[in-house]
């Protein structure tokens, strides 16, 4: 058990190729286009609205047709989309600033254990920010109040896809942020597993020379 933990020890601890620690770094642009652009659209259509409705999430705020959105809201009893409501991403911004300071570090130290920590940290970022933009709307569609000017069954508005909510057909999808971010993530599995994969390597080299 020793030798198995000092063997990863020292693979952990096996340097960065040049061209990994650069690649990190341009991971930067990606993730600097996530925190400006926006993550998530949600489009409505319905007969009352031929243009269409939408709301488009940001990092930091969200945009687009909030009134008309909140007014309809207001007719089934959910509650209405402002920052208090959407608090959640109030900590968004310093997620991805945080990405960046460990993007800087990996490329900095340039070993295989700050990328493992990356990887890992990155992953649990990019779930826990689904799983809380999931349940944010589950709450959304489950708090109605019941003196509503309409009756609607609580339900739980479409994630990803096309959903309907009375006469009105719901369509939520990644955005340029979301699409950025998982560029970052995909990027960053790539690297690691190259990495592991000559890390890997060197050893065999060193252990047969």
């Amino acid at each position: 058990m020793d030798r198995f933990l000092i063997a990863i020890n020292e693979a952990l601890a096996a340097p960065l190729r040049a061209s990994t620690r650069v690649l990190v770094l341009a991971l930067l642009i990606p993730l600097g286009v996530a925190a400006a652009a926006p993550l998530w659209t949600l489009q409505m259509a319905a007969p009352q609205y031929p243009a269409g409705l939408e709301l488009r999430i940001y990092p930091y705020t969200v945009e687009g047709d909030i009134q008309e959105v909140n007014t309809l809201n207001h007719y089934i009893g959910m509650a209405p989309i402002d920052r208090a409501a959407l608090s959640d991403l109030d900590w968004l911004p310093f997620a991805i600033g945080i990405a960046g300071l460990l993007l800087l570090r990996v490329a900095a130290i340039g070993d295989l254990r700050a990328l493992v920590d990356l990887v890992a940290l990155f992953t649990y970022f990019g779930a826990f920010s689904f799983a809380r933009f999931a349940y944010t709307l589950y709450v959304f569609g489950h708090n109605l109040k019941p003196d509503a000017p309409f009756d609607v069954e609580p339900f739980t508005p479409v994630v990803v896809g096309t959903g309907k909510v009375a006469n009105f057909t719901i369509t939520s999808l990644p955005a340029t942020g979301a699409v950025a971010l998982s560029l970052v993530g995909v990027a960053l599995l790539v690297l690691l597993a190259e990495s592991i994969r000559s890390a890997l390597k060197a050893r065999r080299l060193a252990a047969a020379a």
